[in-house]
């Protein structure tokens, strides 16, 4: 007769099993880092099989040059891109006036906050929690590419925002598309876009961004080996933490992809980015992230860069606030910024 140890280790096991959920850290025979490279190739394609149909054969056109504007210490094109071939995207480049021959590159990916208006605006404008970042990359001479993401800036496609995103999830649910999955589409191919131009090189490449941008820094890190450096602010979030927080209703309906934890919990994402550069500040007050959480996230991730990388090249942190970035919180970035996107 079994004792209700083994039917509570039966029952663990059943769960694992139906959860579908893969560790590296519980495969004994994938020690080496040519073991744990394959096992993230293997775990990419997964994480993209959850996103949805997604145009994959769409061959991108040339961009659009709108305009150009001359600012302080940088150049700024407004151009219209080519990304997904569903409906075109509205995009700035920042140009440093000085900068390398072949400069660093990133991607800004703005935030969401219910400011549907705003979109890559954000890079300039800037917001009351997060002060511009143009003057930033602008003196780090580095190149910096901003699209307005799906129902956002140029691409809002109902006065009322909310119902706008809502519909967009809703239609493309009955297409057998993921809002969040066009959302990381169009960020990859702008990422194409970068690599690309002539100012830049493709070997120093990074992702930044606060809130959802935050999400899809770290995902596109993930999904994509060419970023070099990942930055992300206020939205390192653990799923199960999360749901034991009854926070569900803090992200907007884009976050939530269909059967995601089948397959992976937040750290394992994370973990498709090891050894490269990661970069993470949360605050402990944010209902977005559970501290308990990042805890978590950390310190699944740091035995990973240990053992297969430089455990410097991991930093995630919490710092007493809500949602904001502090001042600490920059110097780190910049010192970041500096640090893995130099030539050196």
């Amino acid at each position: 007769m079994s004792t209700r140890r083994d039917f509570i280790r039966s029952s663990a096991a059943v769960s694992a099993a139906l959860s579908g959920v893969t560790a590296f850290g519980e495969s004994k025979d994938m020690k080496s880092s040519e073991n744990f490279a394959a096992f993230q190739i293997k775990r990419r394609k997964e994480l993209w099989s959850l996103l949805g149909d997604l145009p994959w054969e769409h061959r991108p056109g040339p961009p659009k040059f709108v305009s150009t504007e001359k600012h302080d210490g940088y150049t700024l094109e407004r151009l219209v891109l080519d990304l997904n071939g569903q409906e075109p995207v509205p995009a700035l480049l920042l140009i440093p006036d000085k900068r390398e021959e072949r400069a660093p590159g990133m991607l800004y990916i703005h935030w969401h906050a219910g400011m549907y208006g705003l979109g890559k605006e954000q890079l300039l404008r800037g917001v009351e929690q997060q002060p511009a970042y143009a003057p930033v990359c602008a003196e780090k001479g580095i190149v910096t590419l901003a699209i307005d993401s799906w129902c956002f800036g140029e691409r809002q496609r109902e006065a009322d925002g909310h119902t706008g995103e809502e519909d967009a999830f809703k239609l493309m649910l009955w297409r057998g598309q993921v809002l969040y999955g066009m959302m990381l589409f169009d960020e990859l191919r702008a990422l194409d876009y970068l690599a690309g131009r002539a100012e830049v090189d493709p070997k120093r490449l990074a992702v930044f961004g606060m809130s959802m941008g935050a999400t899809k820094a770290w995902w596109l890190a993930a999904l994509d080996k060419r970023v070099k450096l990942c930055m992300d602010v206020c939205c390192l979030t653990d799923y199960e933490e999360l749901i034991k927080a009854h926070s569900l209703k803090e992200h907007g309906i884009y976050y939530y992809v269909p059967s995601l934890l089948k397959h992976f919990q937040t750290a394992q994402i994370n973990e498709l980015i090891v050894p490269r550069a990661h970069l993470s500040v949360n605050g402990r007050l944010d209902v977005l992230t559970p501290p308990a959480g990042v805890e978590k996230i950390r310190d699944y991730l740091m035995p990973l860069y240990r053992e297969h990388g430089n455990e410097q090249d991991c930093r995630i942190e919490l710092f007493d606030c809500k949602h904001v970035e502090l001042p600490v919180m920059r110097t780190l970035i910049l010192q970041w910024m500096g640090r893995y996107l130099s030539r050196t």
